[in-house]
């Protein structure tokens, strides 16, 4: 996915409402996961598993994610971390 001219959200923006189930790309813009919730400035992220089953979440800061919106104005993310170094992060506990 070409996300050149995709528009980055504002801090306002960054909000539980906004960024609760955003597609989370790798970067080699594989699908790695998606966003579960908020949790202060970390952003919880499910890994694996199939369609939620088995997932295993993730807290990252806010600050290591580019959210932006799609020429459909559906929100999504970049990230340089791996699928793989997601995974082998600890499981975040609430």
């Amino acid at each position: 996915m070409d996300h050149t001219n995709h528009v980055r959200l504002t801090n306002a923006e960054l909000t539980p409402a906004i960024l609760e189930g955003a597609t989370i790309y790798g970067p080699d813009d594989e699908k790695i996961g998606s966003v579960d919730h908020m949790h202060g400035s970390q952003v919880v992220i499910d890994v694996g598993g199939f369609l939620g089953i088995g997932a295993k979440p993730v807290s990252v800061p806010a600050t290591q994610l580019d959210f932006m919106r799609d020429e459909d104005g559906d929100v999504h993310a970049v990230t340089f971390w791996t699928k793989d170094q997601l995974e082998d992060m600890p499981e975040h506990q609430d």
